[in-house]
């Protein structure tokens, strides 16, 4: 494992990230593919085709359908879904947040009653390591509480202090798990987590303290769930000067297009976020211009592409009146299209913004996307 950090201008960094299953060039964003699949019909030959790095699974999801030591039996997670690029496991804490009304959480782990059949699942540092050393991904994430980033100062601190435990157990657990002869992976990789809501000097002392594990990479967690905008960034500018800069840095469940410009500027690399497939199952598909609804009746006899000049499957052959009477019809192939065309349209802005950052002209690039993307069409 090595994290080449290759360019920098501001805080915005440009790096090489190499791990065992190849290399990911940042900043990068990565699609989420909750039970080892994108939603949408989109299958790992689509995700080659549109330029996906690196594909993110569910660790609370494949363990309780259809299950991390099945999974293991069939070779792991890179054999079972046919992906042979980056896999990363998020670790089951954002559960904790998520499925707030059916856990509950003591300093040994997470007692949860399962979503699909109300069966009782417990899952603390250990289980979570072990379930994703099942899955054999590339990179696995600490297990965490993440508190809503409007929480009561009082439990905030509380729920860090438990998550740093938590995180030296994390550790410990991945380093016995990679000595084992029968671990899929002996090269996962473990993130820590920071977390700390809106609280400036909570987040930056989290922040001090994991930064001296020497973690492979460091996450900012417990964002995008409550707070404004606004109070995102402003954490950002406080806490990412203190993670170290010579590893990558993840911003978790974020975001729009907006949002992870302003974020790349305040020095984050690693993305992921649900709103591409999520927004396109729903017929909204993101271009240069601004986000367009093809369920709108203006686009009934529009033989336009959904952007002339995309290079995705669905631009290179569709138009929007096609895409929206497949969508009315309630045809799969009109979700189909709008989820490959968003996950193209992020995954090429991050290859435009890893352009802009080697030739120095991140800041201009920025400034005309955002401009572009709000004009909106002529």
């Amino acid at each position: 494992m090595k994290y080449e950090l290759l360019k920098t201008e501001g805080k915005a960094k440009r790096g090489r990230f190499h791990t065992v299953h190849g290399v990911i060039e940042t900043p990068v964003f990565m699609n989420v593919g909750t039970v080892a699949a994108i939603k949408g019909a989109v299958s790992t030959d689509d995700l080659r085709q549109i330029k996906t790095q690196v594909e993110l699974s569910n660790t609370y999801h494949l363990h309780v359908r259809t299950g991390d030591k099945l999974i293991k039996e069939l070779g792991g997670l890179h054999k079972f879904m046919a992906w042979d690029k980056p896999i990363l496991t998020d670790s089951g804490g954002f559960q904790v947040f998520s499925l707030a009304g059916i856990r509950k959480i003591k300093e040994e782990g997470v007692t949860f009653n399962s979503h699909i059949d109300g069966r009782k699942i417990f899952m603390g540092p250990e289980e979570s390591m072990q379930i994703q050393s099942n899955l054999g991904s590339t990179i696995a994430m600490a297990f965490d509480e993440c508190p809503p980033a409007l929480a009561e100062r009082k439990y905030v601190e509380d729920s860090v202090a438990r998550t740093t435990r938590w995180l030296h157990r994390c550790k410990a657990e991945m380093a016995r798990l990679n000595s084992l002869d029968d671990t899929i992976n002996k090269e996962q990789l473990l993130f820590g987590i920071n977390q700390g809501a809106v609280y400036n000097d909570i987040r930056i002392e989290h922040a001090k303290i994991i930064s001296e594990l020497d973690l492979p990479g460091y996450a900012v967690g417990g964002l995008a769930v409550g707070e404004s905008h606004e109070q995102m960034y402003d954490v950002l500018d406080h806490v990412v000067p203190y993670l170290p800069q010579n590893k990558p840095t993840y911003l978790m469940g974020v975001g729009t297009p907006a949002n992870i410009l302003e974020s790349v500027e305040r020095g984050i690399d690693f993305f992921d976020c649900v709103y591409p497939s999520r927004n396109g199952r729903h017929g909204h598909v993101y271009t240069n211009h601004g986000k367009l609804n093809l369920f709108n009746q203006k686009f009934e006899k529009d033989m336009r592409p959904i952007e002339e000049g995309c290079g995705c499957p669905a631009c290179r052959t569709y138009s929007r009146a096609y895409i929206r009477h497949l969508l009315k019809a309630k045809e799969m192939l009109g979700m189909r299209l709008c989820v490959l065309h968003n996950l193209y349209f992020y995954n090429t802005m991050m290859e435009e913004i890893r352009d802009a950052l080697d030739a120095g002209m991140f800041a201009t690039y920025k400034k005309n996307k955002l401009a572009s993307m709000e004009a909106g069409e002529d």
